[in-house]
């Protein structure tokens, strides 16, 4: 369903099961990792322009993979990372 390197892979499927006996399958809530358990190999800083995707394409070679630059940095909205000109953001050996 997902594939190897989606932040969801390696979530349990769990099945509901409705009251009229349907099987509903579903993956489990992704809880963000600790972002200071993570092996950080670089740290940036924010330029005029950046956006999660293009850095992380540059970084880590897939735009997909922005999520593991705001797990590396504890961040919910990915917006919220590139929103500060200058702000350091710490990258992580990806996690897959």
């Amino acid at each position: 369903m997902f594939d190897h390197t989606s932040r969801y892979y390696e979530l349990e499927t769990a099945t509901l099961i409705t009251a009229e006996g349907r099987h509903l399958s579903y993956k489990r809530r992704r809880f963000l990792p600790q972002a200071e358990t993570l092996s950080r190999v670089l740290e940036m800083r924010v330029k005029e322009g950046d956006r999660l995707d293009t850095l992380a394409a540059d970084l880590l070679g897939d735009p997909e993979q922005y999520w593991q630059i705001c797990d590396a940095n504890n961040a919910m909205n990915p917006f919220d990372l590139t929103a500060e000109i200058g702000r350091t953001l710490h990258i992580a050996q990806t996690q897959f």
